[in-house]
């Protein structure tokens, strides 16, 4: 049975209605017994409605005091540049330094994880091969702003000190600089970018609400070879970021 989704009716309706100015920034909005009134929905409906416009940036909750017209969120711009491993041994932490933001991020690493068929695909590898897998939350100034899954293959990194992505002497410095380390050069990276909505996980991770747009790339690192010696899942909530690629121009030699 679908879900009822008339709470996203009242939250584009109420939104269109800040955005046309009937309510300014740090005005209080009427109650929500108001709207369910006015919109002839439930007090519940009503409810998730706002919940929604504040998990989104537009307003704001007080309490004991009711809710407020805030200051939009500013979409900010996330580059990725071919030139990334040369901004550091972390692309995310400079990106965000450049924001003016402090990076930082929290991830978890299982080893000897059997690769399902699409990661086999991804990664050149059969079906139940062992990887490491490691998930990521990726955040500015204490929130979340991306989220990550990655794969790579035990059979290029099982018996070396780089096979726990962040743990170790080599650890956190980022999947360009631990492979080169074992002697693996990475030389290309493709990535593929698609629209998607949030799961209920990854809306909890980022405090999105589920099924709001996010960014999906599905990235692989290649070595001199061509061989893929990572693949990874990355997450971008839209509402907030905007991504843009960094194209580097080679100048003709004079």
């Amino acid at each position: 049975m679908p879900r009822d989704k008339s709470y996203l009716k009242v939250a584009d309706e109420l939104r269109a209605r800040v955005q046309a100015g009937e309510w300014a920034i740090g005005d209080k909005l009427p109650s929500r017994a108001r709207f369910a009134k006015e919109f002839g929905v439930g007090a519940s409906v009503a409810q998730r409605a706002v919940e929604h416009l504040i998990v989104e940036g537009l307003l704001e909750g007080r309490s004991g005091s009711g809710t407020y017209v805030c200051k939009p969120r500013e979409r900010r711009r996330m580059v990725r540049s071919r030139q990334s491993d040369r901004r550091g041994p972390s692309p995310f932490a400079a990106n965000m330094k450049e924001l003016d933001h402090e990076a930082d991020w929290e991830c978890t690493s299982s080893a000897r994880i059997p690769a399902t068929d699409a990661v086999a695909e991804r990664l050149a590898i059969e079906p139940g091969d062992p990887c490491v897998v490691t998930d990521y939350e990726f955040l500015a100034d204490g929130m979340p702003v991306q989220l990550a899954k990655s794969w790579e293959p035990m059979a290029i990194t099982d018996g070396t000190p780089v096979l726990l992505p962040e743990m170790g002497p080599l650890g956190k410095i980022g999947v360009v600089e631990r492979m080169r380390a074992i002697g693996v050069d990475i030389s290309t990276g493709v990535e593929v970018v698609r629209p998607a909505r949030a799961t209920r996980e990854q809306a909890n991770l980022l405090g999105i609400s589920v099924g709001d747009l996010v960014i999906a790339i599905e990235r692989t690192y290649f070595d001199e070879e061509g061989r893929p010696v990572e693949t990874a899942d990355i997450i971008v909530p839209d509402i907030r970021w905007e991504i843009a690629y960094e194209i580097r121009v080679k100048r003709p030699e004079v």
